[in-house]
């Protein structure tokens, strides 16, 4: 089974970006407010079941999933369309808001499903003095937090977090439970566990409203799912990874190690090892070449990108094609509700 070529799937969200999407993938952005494209996903937008998922020339990937789990995750996901995670590309024209994603043992106890929203950012391009803002840089009094979140103070909430420098080729690591934003002129693929899971401390600053930012459960609820510890020193930098902005033949590994339980990152560019046989959407940043394996080769040029089936086994780069792999974690699903994981 060969790698299938995924179309474009922008999808309107409620902050500014979109353009440098468009010109990567070659379409029109349609509006102002298309800062996203979801790739190889089998999961919908919380609340709205037909935003999202992937569309291939053979159908729906859910489905060519559901009918075929040994060629498409080697017979492992947890459900029958289950491929372990979701990629997206985010392109933000605005700063988002600051908000939190609930762990596994919050969305299985509260949303019944077993994957929380634990995710990534690859930095693909980044305005000069653009920054990510990841963790408390203190430990943040919950009455506080609450009382901030209600006036919607968006000075005191982003000035309680680290901020970071955004540069190509920089990861970051956002464990479920920690307060984030993304900053103004930043440009990323985001790895995540498969679902679309958001608590938003701030909407004032979209077009959300208080009413879309609980997850439906009323923030009494999901604010349990909130970390309110510092995070900073040590523990920051552990989520932190430094790559070089062009890519080497690779594959090498973009994510820090603390990630590994929950998605892979690898990249190359040209001729060089072999990436794993897996389920993998892989995006093509540059250039152009082949995909090939035991089971064929697929030729594969900048702005393409594909859902790479197990079936198709380990597979190298021909050319001088710049690709971005994105796996599920490794052990998955096993590493699903793995000892430690975070609320």
């Amino acid at each position: 089974m060969k790698p299938l070529l995924l179309p474009p799937n922008p999808i309107q969200h409620f902050y500014r970006g979109g353009d440098r999407i468009a010109a990567l993938r070659g379409i029109s952005q349609l509006t102002e407010f298309q800062p996203e494209e979801w790739l190889g996903s089998t999961v919908s937008r919380f609340g709205e079941p037909e935003v999202g998922p992937a569309i291939t020339a053979h159908g729906p990937l859910a489905d060519l999933v559901a009918a075929d789990p040994e060629s498409w995750v080697g017979g492992r996901g947890s459900a029958p369309a289950d491929v372990g995670v979701l990629v997206k590309l985010l392109d933000a024209r605005q700063r988002l808001p600051t908000h939190v994603h609930p762990g596994r043992a919050f969305a299985a106890s509260h949303l019944d499903c077993p994957y929380g929203k634990t995710e990534a950012w690859f930095v693909l391009d980044a305005e000069p003095g653009s920054a990510l803002y990841v963790g408390w840089k203190a430990d943040v009094d919950p009455d506080q937090l609450a009382a901030r979140r209600d006036a919607q103070d968006s000075d005191w909430l982003l000035s309680q977090l680290n901020e970071i420098p955004a540069y190509p080729g920089l990861s970051v690591l956002v464990p479920a439970g920690t307060a984030h934003a993304i900053g103004t002129g930043v440009f990323v693929a985001e790895v995540q566990e498969p679902t679309d899971f958001s608590i938003l401390l701030e909407w004032s600053v979209t077009t959300s409203t208080r009413e879309e930012s609980h997850l439906d459960l009323g923030f009494d609820a999901v604010m349990g799912a909130v970390s309110h510890a510092a995070l900073a020193g040590a523990e920051l930098a552990a989520l932190i990874h430094h790559a070089e902005s062009q890519p080497s033949p690779g594959p090498e590994t973009m994510l820090p190690a603390a990630a590994d339980p929950y998605f892979r990152v690898l990249r190359g560019q040209g001729p060089g090892g072999a990436y794993p046989a897996s389920f993998a959407v892989v995006i093509v940043t540059a250039g152009s070449g082949t995909l090939h394996s035991v089971a064929g080769e697929i030729a594969v040029k900048s702005g393409e990108a594909y859902a790479v089936p197990y079936a198709f086994g380990a597979w190298r780069v021909t050319g001088d094609a710049a690709v971005l792999a994105c796996l599920p974690g490794a052990g998955w699903p096993a590493s699903l509700g793995s000892p430690g994981e975070p609320e």
